[in-house]
């Protein structure tokens, strides 16, 4: 994907700059934010924006409310934690829409930054409303795309509303955008990519674009048990359906053609129900009614070996349950261990994010995407909407 004009070009002095950022942040059950780092990535551009003697409107989504307001998703704790990061108080918009955000925008000065309320307590957000994203439109005169997460979603905040102003990427986007194109179009070889997680159903496609494109694909967590269980281990709870054992087998036919070796775990950390015990066993020995729940040593060695000479590496998911902490010893020894391989590594994805932060590895990638879905489809080629509304650099 070609890059984006950004928001350097961008006339802003004295104009109203509506930004759409992304502060889905995770929160503590007493409302406190756990993790602020989406917060912190869009400061570059929020001060950029103040430099300029912009008015700058911050909106963005919270949890999932459902179109209606919901107390427990107020962003409120965003604009106090936003206040301490810039050092001066940030107000916020009752609305983020109606007469209390044109009321709200009037008020400001130039360099200053207002955020408004959780742009999801409108259903007309996630529809793609063109009445609501004309209601957005409204507060600004310029358009900035700072919320890489949400672009691949086609909503009035991503899509509605640059096209009714002049739009712009943010400083972020257009990072996201150059760290993971090389993905997409031809990364420095040999390539690896590293995925793990669950739910192979739903990523199959995501694996399945690495073919050809990647030279070994290294695969862990839940994410490795449906491909064990076709070559015959005794691994998961529950059996491979029908329609997923072909799609499996079509996926080991492909890979075999385009010549993108396929890494699986040879031995993994097991707990059985009902009891706080577990053991490492070869992949071919797990009990009847044990679940893998990590990888072992000898899988660490072998994904340790398979990542050498590597010139790019891509990994999203944890190899294991990491937020059980008698299952994270695998996915840190793999990231440990990436740490002294030289080359160009890349993460994304959201679980990705929490256990790089709570298992101190970030100095393994010299790049950590903030988006989930939007980063996995971007690698995979996909035309993201938030991003094609956007003008070309």
């Amino acid at each position: 994907m070609a890059a984006k004009r950004g928001v350097q070009q961008a006339s802003v002095r004295g104009r109203r700059v509506l930004v759409r950022v992304d502060f889905n942040v995770p929160q503590l059950p007493n409302g406190q934010i756990a993790d602020d780092r989406r917060i912190r990535e869009a400061l570059p551009t929020i001060h950029h924006l103040r430099t300029a003697g912009a008015k700058t409107i911050l909106m963005s989504h919270l949890g999932r409310p459902g179109g209606t307001k919901e107390p427990r998703l107020t962003l409120r704790p965003v604009a106090h934690r936003l206040s301490a990061l810039l050092g001066e108080a940030v107000p916020m918009a009752s609305d983020c829409a109606g007469i209390e955000a044109i009321q709200a925008t009037a008020r400001l000065a130039n360099g200053q930054v207002l955020l408004l309320e959780n742009l999801r307590f409108h259903p007309g957000e996630e529809a793609n409303d063109p009445g609501f994203a004309a209601q957005l439109a409204q507060l600004g005169e310029v358009f900035v795309e700072e919320a890489f997460g949400c672009v691949h979603r086609a909503h009035a905040s991503t899509v509605g509303v640059p096209k009714l102003l002049p739009a712009y990427a943010g400083l972020l986007v257009q990072r996201e955008i150059r760290e993971l194109s090389p993905l997409r179009t031809g990364p420095e070889r040999p390539y690896v990519a590293i995925v793990g997680g669950a739910k192979v159903a739903d990523k199959l496609p995501f694996l399945s674009s690495f073919l050809g494109r990647a030279d070994t694909l290294l695969i862990g967590g839940a994410l490795s048990h449906p491909f064990l269980a076709g070559r015959g281990a005794p691994v998961g709870s529950e059996a491979v359906p029908p329609e997923l054992e072909k799609a499996l087998r079509e996926f080991d036919r492909r890979s075999a053609e385009a010549g993108t070796r396929i890494v699986l775990p040879t031995d993994l950390k097991i707990e059985t129900p009902g009891s706080t015990e577990v053991e490492v066993v070869p992949v071919s020995a797990i009990p009847a009614g044990a679940v893998g729940q990590d990888i072992g040593p000898a899988t660490v060695a072998q994904f340790i070996e398979a990542l050498q000479g590597s010139k790019t590496v891509f990994w999203n998911g944890p190899l294991g349950r990491t937020e059980d902490s008698r299952f994270v010893a695998g996915t840190k020894a793999v990231l440990d261990g990436l740490r002294s391989i030289p080359g160009h590594h890349i993460g994304a994805g959201g679980d990705s994010a929490r256990a790089v932060r709570e298992l101190e590895v970030s100095d393994a990638f010299e790049f950590l995407s903030t988006g989930g879905g939007a980063a996995l489809e971007y690698v995979q080629g996909e035309d993201l909407p938030g991003l094609a509304v956007l003008p070309d650099a």
